[in-house]
């Protein structure tokens, strides 16, 4: 029988698992280093894939659509910060401070590449145009979001120390962990780009293996330091509806402008599932470089929950163009 759209997929199962597991069984001390550095190394094969696979055919197709890319970047990276900022008085009640913090790095981090590309190819949409918005928010987020970072969560920064306080110095990080292995799989993809496609369902277990790997570490230091005693339930409802209304405005928001700049229905669709994703890959191991390790669990905690919301409505979504193009 087959699984109805709304239940959690595997993935966002193993994640579930993979917070219980931290909860009940934190890494810490000698073990909690040796993961550190096993997660970087995941992370980095991680991208350096995403590299080997990303088309130059299809960017240099995808590049003439400079519209609809600029679009999709001023969703990713203005209005969900905006919303974030804007819609403070009415979030923050619903939540607890420091998932506040987390729902403002949600709004700053840059798209997702392989779920808005999916959702593009089953709705029928412009897939040149989706794989180079995706691909370029990607590396756009790795400037963007730190700098972002530095201008809405000074103090939550600070708390990290001074020496991640440097933003400049994050920036350098985060392209030494995620850009450097991303450009250094691209230029071999003449080489491994064969292989790495024969090879797409097994090296998926590396994908999510590596994100699993980057959330068990970052929980495992939030849960040593107490993170669900400082954590009522009603703020986790709470989180939930807070992610309903960032994700409907973003839909709403980028399906209106698609229409009144007179997009084609294929644009449309690639502006609806490039621009109202943030990306979890990206998301989790930035913010291990951004933010100090006992706050890290509550800060991706949202983008967890948006993640899977994002992954049902817009599979909802994809189905209904399907439909309407067919």
């Amino acid at each position: 029988m087959a699984r109805s759209r709304f239940l959690p997929d595997n993935f966002t199962l193993a994640l579930l698992g993979t917070v219980t597991l931290a909860s009940v069984l934190p890494a810490s001390g000698v073990a909690a280093q040796a993961l550190e550095g096993i997660t970087v190394a995941a992370v980095a094969l991680l991208f350096f894939l995403h590299g080997a696979k990303l088309s130059r055919d299809a960017i240099v197709a995808g590049l003439s659509h400079w519209r609809l890319h600029l679009v999709v970047v001023g969703t990713t990276f203005v209005l969900f910060p905006l919303l974030g900022w804007a819609l403070r008085p009415v979030l923050l009640p619903l939540v607890t401070p420091g998932l506040y913090t987390g729902i403002l790095y949600l709004c700053v981090l840059p798209a997702t590449v392989q779920s808005a590309i999916a959702f593009t190819a089953m709705a029928r949409g412009n897939m040149p145009a989706a794989i180079c918005s995706a691909s370029a928010s990607t590396l756009l987020g790795i400037v963007i979001t730190p700098l972002l970072v530095g201008l809405l969560l000074p103090e939550a920064q600070q708390q990290a120390g001074a020496a991640q306080h440097d933003t400049l110095a994050n920036i350098g990080r985060i392209t030494l962990q995620l850009l450097v292995p991303f450009v250094a799989g691209h230029l071999l993809r003449p080489w491994i780009g064969g292989f790495v496609q024969r090879r797409a369902a097994a090296l998926k277990l590396v994908d999510q293996g590596s994100i699993l790997l980057v959330v068990f570490t970052a929980f495992s230091a939030a849960v040593v330091e107490g993170l669900w005693r400082q954590l009522p339930a009603s703020a986790l409802l709470g989180l939930v509806v807070v992610c309903a209304v960032l994700l409907t405005l973003a839909l709403v928001t980028t399906t209106s402008v698609a229409r009144r700049m007179g997009f084609s229905k294929e644009d449309e669709i690639t502006l609806v599932f490039c621009g109202s994703k943030k990306s979890l890959a990206s998301g989790v191991p930035m913010a291990k470089v951004l933010f100090a390790s006992h706050a890290v669990g509550a800060i991706v905690l949202p983008i967890m929950v948006f993640h899977q919301m994002q992954l049902m409505v817009c599979a909802v979504l994809a189905q209904r163009y399907a439909r309407r193009s067919a």
